[in-house]
């Protein structure tokens, strides 16, 4: 979940990454044929990055950077929308919403933060500027300042 907030990727380019998509040294995270068949770099927070590193640390994967039980293949999409749903459960959230509420929160605090469009229209793989825009309306006092955007899980807890 954190992966999906935190570079605003689909639950399906989630659980399909692999450990070799993760360039640490660049701070870049490849997504291999997410919708439309497209492959696209996104930006890892330092935070984030940290985070994935100790799980892997904690974890070893060898091939899918979240294996299913047998290891052979990726976690399926469904498993991370029932954990999904259990942590709102667990945190007393009852607003309606599924994981893909996280991609979307992704993009109106990145755009608050200061990322421009552009870089965020790369970022959440839109093909065209328009279905980026839509998140403008959430981000009133929306002002581009050149920056590249904000590591959105620094000063969040380990939870």
């Amino acid at each position: 979940m954190k992966v999906c907030y935190g570079c605003g990727l689909r639950v399906s380019e989630v659980v399909s990454l692999r450990v070799a998509h993760i360039d640490g040294e660049r701070h870049l995270l490849k997504v291999v044929q997410g919708k439309g068949q497209k492959d696209r770099m996104v930006i890892i927070g330092s935070t984030l990055l940290d985070q994935l590193r100790i799980y892997w640390q904690g974890n070893r994967p060898k091939n899918w950077l979240f294996p299913s039980g047998s290891r052979n293949h990726h976690l399926c999409v469904s498993t991370l929308q029932r954990v999904y749903r259990l942590a709102k459960k667990n945190a007393l959230i009852d607003k309606d919403g599924g994981i893909h509420g996280l991609r979307h929160a992704y993009a109106t605090h990145q755009l608050a933060a200061g990322m421009p469009i552009v870089d965020l229209q790369h970022q959440m793989g839109h093909s065209h500027i328009m279905t980026t825009m839509r998140y403008l309306h959430w981000v009133p006092n929306y002002r581009t300042q050149d920056k590249r955007g904000g590591d959105l899980l620094a000063g969040l807890g380990d939870e």
